[in-house]
C-alpha cells in the first residue's frame, strides 16, 4: 500500500470517528489513532499520518461545498441516509477531485473505489464509483488522464 493510499485509509477512519463522536478536535483524534492499534504498525512521524491530516482538514474546510455537490450528484440518495463509511469515502474522493490539483481525477476515483471495497459493503465500490463519476462530470473535468494509480 502506498503512502497516499494508507493516508486515505487513515483519513477515512478519522472522518468516521469524528462524525461518530461529534468531536471537532482532529489533533486529539489523530493522537488517539496513532497511540492505539496503529502505533504497532506506524511510527508517530509516518508521512501517511500527515497526508491523512491534510485530507481530513481539506474535507472539513470544504465540507459544505462537498456535501452540496454530493447531494446534487447522488440522485435518489440523501446524504444523511448513506452508510457513514460510504459518505466519508465520497467526501474524500470529492475533495480530491475538486480541490487537489496534484491528484488526477481518475486516481481520486480509483482510490475511493478501493477504499469502498476495503471498508464498505459489497455494493459500496459501484456506488462510490457512480457518484464520483457524476461529481467529475458536474465539475467539468475530464475523466481521462495519463497518470496511473498512485
Amino acid at each position: 500500500m502506498t503512502l497516499r493510499s494508507r493516508g486515505r485509509a487513515i483519513a477515512l477512519q478519522l472522518l468516521y470517528q469524528l462524525e461518530w463522536d461529534g468531536t471537532e478536535d482532529l489533533e486529539a483524534a489523530l493522537r488517539e489513532y496513532a497511540s492505539g492499534l496503529a502505533a504497532q504498525v506506524l511510527p508517530d512521524d509516518d508521512p501517511s499520518l500527515n497526508f491523512a491530516r491534510q485530507l481530513v482538514t481539506g474535507v472539513r474546510t470544504h465540507r459544505e461545498a462537498i456535501d452540496g455537490l454530493l447531494k446534487r450528484c447522488a440522485k435518489r440518495w440523501r446524504l444523511e441516509r448513506m452508510a457513514r463509511v460510504d459518505r466519508n469515502i465520497l467526501r474524500i474522493g470529492a475533495y480530491e477531485i475538486c480541490f487537489s490539483e496534484d491528484v488526477p481525477p481518475k486516481v481520486a476515483i480509483n482510490e475511493a473505489v478501493e477504499l469502498a471495497k476495503r471498508f464498505g459493503t459489497e455494493a459500496s465500490g459501484a456506488f462510490v464509483n457512480g457518484i464520483l463519476d457524476a461529481v467529475l462530470r458536474e465539475r467539468g473535468r475530464p475523466g481521462r488522464d495519463e497518470h496511473e494509480h498512485e
